[in-house]
């Protein structure tokens, strides 16, 4: 522990922090983190001249107290469920989109355009503007993957800036007459906003006010999530997405096309979040409009989504219910006297105390691992000289075979050649020495 800096308290932290195949460190450290940041919100709250308590009341009167509440966190959920889902598809290929909230907005506009430009009786026109936003996002994000694919334009850059490219998109289109400007009624003031959809684009609810809603949108999203949670689980193409994203050198020598599947990736996870946009210009979690701020973030708090439930859609499910209670309780803050974007901050810190015990408690494994002694390796050993063979009258041969006639000297314990064996070759006749020695010796067996 001395050449990583750590005195002794560090070193006891690192011994009862040392995580096991269990994971039951991560949980508690979770949790501890959780009651933290909570600690933390509710010390700005008061801060700030506000009342924590009444706070968290506002937050749950505003989110669960009733039907009516719940209803209004549901219908976030939906939107920044498909945003998470999507953004898990593109983390588990290793392409980090994190321009969600542009292709939101492009959803958004391909889904107005189809709705406001196509006469199509019934249920027809819904179908096609999902269809339209879901194809206009995914054409939008691959632009991305092909930038990196041509030019080697580095994909967390172009999606982050492909999204300032869409707002200004939007802006334009709401504010030229002949795109999706409203129409003028009279002498009104024209506003930077579209028309409204018309009823048969607008996804239906089951329920009535104040009872519980359930919008469609909601069934859509969380079928979205179980489908591709078993796609990437179960299927040849989500083994693929996993080697991609984990070793890309690996996944090219198996034979995984790396740039075309990674391109996929990322063009699903833009179609999902212009499903999102679509969601809110079809459902009543908006204004039907096509408006500039229409996205509400939804983009970049679904990343947020992804990134606390560890890029598994089955899990984002219940963290989207959070963020989406969060986000319905929000707007209640202000008759607390305190203000609303203290929401985010919320969100902020309870993303940190879900994303970061793992990778603290991960790090200080590898530490722990690093500052372990390595393990004596065996040295091999030289073989060694047979032992001479004693001979009857205590003299020994220099290496322990047997006698010329076959038989074994007296003490030897070595095997006598087999059939197969090479016999030694015959001395030299004419080696005076070497025939005297032999002589010798078959004497003293004599």
């Amino acid at each position: 522990m001395a050449t990583l800096g750590i005195d002794g308290t560090g070193q006891r932290l690192l011994r009862r922090l040392n995580p096991g195949p269990g994971g039951w460190q991560v949980g508690l450290a979770t949790v501890g983190t959780v009651g933290v940041a909570l600690g933390l919100s509710a010390l700005l709250i008061a801060v700030t001249g506000g009342s924590p308590t009444a706070s968290t009341k506002a937050l749950y009167q505003g989110s669960m107290a009733s039907p009516a509440a719940w209803s209004t966190s549901l219908l976030y959920v939906a939107p920044l469920l498909l945003v998470a889902v999507g953004a898990c598809v593109s983390a588990r290929s290793g392409f980090f989109n994190i321009g969600q909230e542009g292709q939101v907005l492009i959803g958004a506009l391909a889904g107005a355009w189809v709705g406001l430009r196509l006469a199509v009786p019934g249920p027809l026109l819904l179908v096609l503007v999902l269809l339209a936003s879901v194809v206009g996002a995914g054409v939008w994000a691959g632009l991305s993957a092909l930038m990196y694919r041509f030019r080697g334009v580095n994909i967390v850059v172009s999606t982050m800036l492909m999204t300032f490219l869409a707002q200004q998109l939007i802006s334009f289109a709401v504010n030229t007459p002949w795109l999706l400007q409203e129409s003028r009624l009279g002498r009104g003031t024209l506003s930077p906003q579209s028309n409204p959809v018309p009823e048969n684009a607008r996804l239906a609810s089951l329920g009535d006010y104040p009872n519980l809603q359930l919008n469609g949108g909601l069934v859509l999203a969380v079928v979205v999530a179980v489908v591709l949670a078993l796609v990437m689980a179960r299927t040849r193409w989500g083994f693929r997405l996993k080697m991609v994203g984990l070793n890309p050198a690996a996944a090219r020598h198996a034979g995984v096309r790396v740039g075309a599947l990674g391109g996929i990736a990322l063009a699903i996870s833009g179609a999902l979040a212009g499903l999102a946009g679509a969601l809110l210009l079809t459902s009543p979690v908006g204004t039907n409009r096509l408006q500039p701020g229409m996205s509400l973030n939804i983009g970049w708090d679904g990343l947020l989504v992804a990134l606390v439930a560890r890029n598994n859609p089955l899990l984002a499910i219940p963290v989207a219910v959070l963020f989406g209670v969060l986000r319905a309780g929000g707007s209640f803050l202000a008759a607390t006297g305190v203000p609303s974007f203290l929401v985010d901050v919320v969100k902020a810190l309870l993303v940190l105390a879900f994303v970061a015990p793992p990778v603290v408690i991960g790090m200080l494994r590898r530490r722990r691992l690093a500052d372990q002694p390595a393990a004596p390796t065996a040295t091999p050993t030289a073989p060694t000289a047979p032992a001479p063979t004693a001979l009857a009258d205590g003299s020994a041969l220099a290496d322990g075979s047997a006698l010329a006639d076959g038989s074994a000297p007296a003490g030897s314990t070595a095997p006598v050649p087999g059939p197969r064996t090479t016999a030694p070759p015959p001395a030299d006749p004419g080696d005076a020495g070497t025939a005297g020695t032999k002589d010798a010796m078959e004497g003293r067996l004599a």
